[in-house]
């Protein structure tokens, strides 16, 4: 939202209060408390008839910064919040001094230093010594709209003359965000517009830092479009909190963002196999979705987890949790057949009960549902007539839906499609807890998700959970796994689901997915093709599609023998993509991620926005044109080609044309990449008969890594040192064989294996 016209004015009906300067502090245990009036004081009668803001500083763990600045405290603050974990201690980690000219505020090696002297308010935030950002002169605010009678609070903080920004959640605009405006609001857009199904108000700096602004309502950010040197945001109310957050790069903050907001969950090893839908409006019954698990069976076509979409409910019931007996008589026995085919099963979910449904009259009955604040139910006749949403501030409505899932993973379902959670209404709202509607609107989401994954977590075990969730907020990447909403059969659309996924990973979202061949409208066979190798290489993998199946052989013989040789590759690639995910879970950096987290030295990485890398060792280029061609940047030093065997001189821009079975795939300098025996499922013994493939280019250069089992436990530890023409290896294994083999040179020897 802006409020300025040009640099000297505000815009009609707003009135501004500034902080100016430094009045006075306390300091209240480990927390630093500053008034700043909105004018210079020069004598006391200047106190009278002002308005000032005052800022607390704080710190939950070592180099994170809260700040909240607030107007009038009086007013009610209500939430929710998006919950933020505390670092145990008591602050050791905080230092507060005073000069004549500074105070200076201290958490960790991060430090907010507040300028004294008068008529010079400001805070510069430093990394040691070097100079993160600041607020400064008319940078921190209340401002006051006398139209509308609405009141804001806002910050702006300075961006450097190179400085990039990054993130703000699942964006399908210019991975840059520089020059936007965003607003926090999930909505049901498609991926071809500026509106997002997952908001996060949280982005990072290439400068290294990230900030995140808690609040879980309608934030509004101008980064480098108000005010061109400066990231503002702002919010409705008397009060703005955000928290400074220092890893000291990019990569660093996005795991510190994750240690705050929860890390991703381990999903389980069959996960990351291929998923086969029964597309959305299609005609299906058992009868068709037998015949498609059969047909891919009968290409060799590895199949393993098999979803059914909104139809397996009947119309107008949706969410009745009960299958449909026209179509499916023998849901039961129908799930025992395809379990014993080695699938596991995902069915489609919302958080709406229509009124048809007898769960409508159920959750009435019991107070379950979003009620108006006259005691009516809310309803709406968009999507299902006259259908309603579950209450999920009330504990005993969330265990009632769970209760009803129970009842389908007794049946035999593994996973669960929480779509929607977006069109959540905020007018006339009252929540069983109180919480302020236009806060829930995004933060629903949070709580649906939550409660469908601890389900899982309770009947199916930890480490066997999985979702495939399509809204998100602050704390979602929790709850994987994720994907990118309906997009359409085309290049452009193919290459903007990429943008969002790579602006969802600046906010620790491990495991994300996309519809591969795209959504809406069915591809021609190019496209599906090409995303195909794009699909398979991200961390999770469905085809899914609106109005047509999306199984290969609709659209070509050719297009069954890509999806056969890419499906089996991610499966030989499991014990590497799976210690990935480990440290995706541990650290809460993504598996797949832009360039520039990691490798933030490079310039040339900032920018880059269609290709990433997929784990800390493979680059992935995918194919965005019918002629094949591929244009991507390589950091420094020789990569190789895993597909193609060819080697390609960093620090350079590639050209290069590839058919469907190959495409740009490079193998990291000073890898070793772990790859299992097993090509038909992603699920097994990664330690038996695996091959460590040893890509050690440089002279002196050094390498490791694990291998672990399908728990995430690591049984096996590598070790690779290259000294001239010899490569010294060490294996630590628990269990397991293995075998060793060098990429890129045949003239090398390996001692002490």
């Amino acid at each position: 939202m802006k409020f300025t016209s040009g640099y000297w004015m505000v815009r009609d009906g707003v009135t501004p209060l500034y902080a100016v300067e430094y009045a006075d502090h306390r300091v209240m245990g480990n927390e630093l408390v500053v008034y700043a009036p909105s004018k210079h004081i020069t004598d006391r009668g200047d106190c009278l008839n002002i308005g000032m803001l005052t800022v607390y500083l704080s710190s939950p763990a070592a180099d994170v910064i809260q700040v909240s600045v607030r107007h009038f405290e009086g007013a009610v603050y209500h939430g929710p919040f998006a919950q933020i974990n505390q670092a145990n201690g008591c602050g050791e980690w905080v230092r507060i001094e005073e000069t004549e000219t500074e105070l200076r505020y201290q958490s960790g090696n991060t430090t907010a230093v507040i300028d004294k002297r008068p008529n010079s308010w400001g805070i510069r935030f430093l990394d040691g010594e070097r100079v993160l950002t600041d607020s400064a002169f008319r940078n921190m605010a209340y401002m006051k709209n006398t139209k509308t009678g609405k009141s804001y609070m806002l910050e702006q903080l300075a961006l450097d003359v190179d400085e990039y920004v990054y993130g703000l959640g699942e964006r399908f605009t210019p991975f840059v965000k520089n020059g936007q405006t965003v607003d926090m609001w999930n909505e049901d857009g498609g991926t071809a517009s500026e509106i997002a199904y997952k908001n996060i108000p949280f982005y990072i700096s290439n400068k290294g830092y990230g900030v995140l602004v808690d609040n879980e309502g309608d934030v509004s950010f101008e980064i480098a479009s108000e005010k061109v040197e400066r990231v503002q945001f702002s919010v409705q109310g008397e009060r703005l909190d955000y928290y400074l957050i220092n890893g000291s790069t990019p990569k660093g903050t996005v795991s510190k963002y994750t240690e705050l907001t929860g890390k991703p969950a381990l999903p389980p090893a069959w996960s990351f196999g291929l998923w086969l839908t029964t597309s959305f409006t299609t005609s299906y019954d058992e009868q068709t979705t037998s015949g498609f698990i059969k047909g891919m069976a009968d290409r060799d076509i590895p199949l393993h987890v098999f979803h059914f979409d909104c139809y397996w409910m009947e119309a107008y019931e949706w969410c009745n949790f009960t299958w449909d007996p026209k179509t499916f008589p023998e849901p039961r026995e129908m799930l025992r057949r395809y379990h014993e085919k080695g699938l596991r099963i995902c069915v489609w979910i919302n958080p709406y009960i229509g009124q048809k449904s007898p769960l409508f009259h159920e959750g009435m009955r019991h107070g379950y549902l979003v009620k108006k604040e006259n005691g009516d139910v809310w309803q709406t006749d968009l999507w299902q007539a006259g259908m309603a949403l579950v209450d999920f501030t009330n504990p005993a409505a969330a265990a009632w839906y769970q209760e009803k899932l129970k009842t389908l993973l007794d049946m035999g379902v593994d996973s669960f499609k929480t779509d929607f959670g977006e069109r959540i209404p905020v007018r006339d709202i009252a929540y069983y807890d109180g919480s302020d509607p236009v806060k829930m609107h995004n933060y629903y989401t949070f709580l649906y998700n939550k409660t469908v994954f601890e389900l899982l977590e309770k009947e199916r075990g930890v480490g066997e959970a999985a979702l495939f969730a399509r809204s998100a907020t602050v704390g979602g990447q929790q709850f994987p796994v994720h994907w990118g909403g309906d997009s359409s059969a085309s290049y452009p659309s193919m290459a903007e689901t990429l943008r969002g996924g790579l602006s969802l990973a600046c906010a620790g979202f491990g495991f994300w997915s996309h519809d591969m061949g795209g959504f809406e409208n069915t591809a021609p066979a190019d496209v599906y093709k090409r995303w195909c190798q794009f699909g398979i290489l991200s961390s999770h993998s469905r085809l899914h599609g609106s109005g047509s199946y999306r199984v290969p052989w609709m659209f070509d013989e050719e297009a069954c023998d890509v999806m056969r040789k890419f499906v089996k590759m991610k499966c030989a690639l499991m014990p590497y993509l799976y210690r990935q995910a480990v440290l995706a879970h541990q650290e809460g950096v993504p598996m797949m991620r832009p360039m520039f987290l990691e490798f933030p030295d490079d310039r040339a990485c900032e920018p880059l926005e269609r290709q990433y890398m997929f784990g800390d060792s493979l680059l992935v280029a995918p194919v965005f044109k019918e002629s094949g061609e591929v244009e991507y940047y390589v950091p420094k030093g020789r990569w190789l080609n895993l597909l193609t065997g060819n080697t390609v001189e960093g620090g350079t821009w590639q050209k290069e044309t590839h058919d469907y079975f190959s495409l740009p795939l490079l193998v990291r300098p000073g890898s070793i990449l772990a790859v299992g025996s097993e090509v038909n499922r992603p699920d097994y013994a990664y330690y038996e008969d695996v091959t460590l493939f040893l890509y050690l280019p440089q002279d002196n250069s050094r390498a490791q890594t694990c291998v672990t089992d399908t728990t995430g436990h690591t049984v096996m530890q590598v070790d690779a040192q290259r000294a001239g023409d010899e490569i010294r290896v060490h294996v630590d294994s628990e269990k397991g064989s293995w075998k060793l083999k060098v990429l890129g040179e045949e003239n090398l020897r390996m001692v002490e294996v």
